[in-house]
């Protein structure tokens, strides 16, 4: 079974977005983020691990522990729908492969299109293949 889709149905299925699900070597801790468009309170942290403790049950999925939490100010973006939303915000990203001596850049996120992160940074306009995009989170501003 696959626990990741079975979580992101329920999580779906209450009305929220699944940002990330994080398991232990040995998938004995499940951390799972949520996110929706007016904010997540810890009232919505509880419903959504309570009715993923009753799924687990009935599914037999054997886990110790589950955390279910906001994905942060920090968000990380991991689907290209990510990059469609959040266009404007200032974001870090980090390649699997550098280009040029480059694998981490910073700056404002300008768009995404035909599997390509446009994005803004001090050096001008750069274009980054989503395909090698390895990590990339939001960066907040105060």
């Amino acid at each position: 079974m696959d626990v990741e889709r079975l979580v992101e149905q329920v999580v779906t299925g209450l009305g929220f977005e699944l940002v990330d699900f994080e398991t232990s070597p040995k998938g004995r801790l499940m951390r799972v983020f949520i996110d929706i468009e007016c904010g997540v309170d810890v009232d919505d942290c509880a419903t959504v691990s309570n009715q993923l403790t009753r799924v687990f049950e009935v599914e037999n999925v054997d886990y110790d522990r589950l955390e279910v939490s906001s994905p942060g100010l920090d968000r990380p973006l991991k689907k290209a729908a990510d990059f469609e939303r959040f266009v404007g915000s200032d974001v870090q990203v980090r390649l699997r492969m550098p280009i040029g001596n480059q694998r981490n850049f910073a700056g404002v996120l300008k768009g995404f299109a035909e599997g390509v992160v446009h994005l803004s940074t001090e050096k001008g306009e750069v274009a980054l293949p989503f395909d090698e995009v390895e990590k990339a989170r939001l960066v907040p501003r105060f």
